[in-house]
């Protein structure tokens, strides 16, 4: 071999790509949990039981009440009002705010008035559904929609404001309706938005049932935070706190699961890395 062909031979170090190794985002989801558990541990033993617990006490608590079957009974009975509610607000919050971002007549109209729900203080207006439906199934149902429905229409309005105008200028010079439009542009457009609204309807209709509960006919997992508030046992009192928790946290997943079903491009145009 010459000194030439020597020099001009590539190693196989050379060659070999630079892989970038980086940990997965379970594994520094799992780690973070972890270690917020860890130190509650160890430090939520030094406080006073009547104002605060520890991981360990609350498993104990819990595994009481799962195996006394409340838990499962209040939690069923919870899930019913938010399925309720929380599904009318998809099913009506995704299609009004979609109108009212197309129509212009809409959003002057009623765009007014969809703004100022979202930042009214509906928890107000609990006592004055209490009068109109009572204090069953449907006031909370009704609770949950109002807390959830606007974040939905929300977030749908400005998605399809977001849509370029040379989209639709596109669909226009090929003599698209306005129908075809909004359902091969505007809504594949809208799609992160839409998801993003959603999201944040869980965390807003898991609040909004527990308020209903509490104002309304004490009942579910509202009734186990009251009735344990109220015999200061906080170990038991955190259980259906920690249990929302965990609901709104898989319902988010299951969302951002759908998400990329739907709109597997949205994953690739912005990059994230979802593992």
């Amino acid at each position: 071999m010459s000194k030439i062909e020597t020099i001009s031979a590539p190693t196989a170090v050379e060659d070999a790509p630079k892989l970038k190794r980086e940990i997965p985002k379970w594994v520094i989801t799992t780690m973070s949990v972890s270690l917020v558990i860890l130190a509650w541990e160890v430090f939520g033993r030094d406080v006073n039981p009547v104002f605060g617990s520890y991981p360990s006490a609350i498993a104990v608590a819990f595994w009481k009440l799962v195996v006394s079957g409340q838990l499962l009974a209040a939690l069923t009975q919870s899930l019913k009002a938010f399925v309720v509610g929380y599904g009318l607000s998809v099913l009506i919050g995704v299609p009004l705010g979609l109108l009212i971002g197309r129509s212009r007549f809409l959003e002057a109209a009623i765009g007014i008035f969809i703004t100022g729900a979202y930042a009214m203080p509906l928890v107000a207006l609990v006592p004055l559904l209490v009068l109109w439906m009572g204090l069953g199934f449907a006031v909370k149902a009704c609770v949950v929609f109002l807390m959830a429905v606007f974040p939905i229409v929300i977030n749908t309005w400005l998605g399809v404001r977001a849509v370029p105008k040379t989209l639709i200028e596109v669909g226009k010079s090929f003599v698209a309706s306005d129908f075809t439009i909004l359902r091969r542009i505007v809504l594949p457009a809208t799609i992160p938005y839409i998801m993003a609204g959603i999201k944040l309807a869980v965390g807003r209709g898991v609040v909004a049932m527990v308020i209903a509960e509490f104002f309304t006919a004490i009942s579910g997992l509202g009734a186990i935070i009251i009735n344990a508030a109220n015999a200061f046992d906080t170990a038991r009192m955190f259980v259906p706190v920690i249990v929302l928790m965990v609901l709104a946290t898989m319902l988010n997943a299951f969302v951002g699961w759908i998400e990329r079903k739907v709109a597997p491009w949205q994953v690739e145009l912005s990059g994230r890395d979802e593992g």
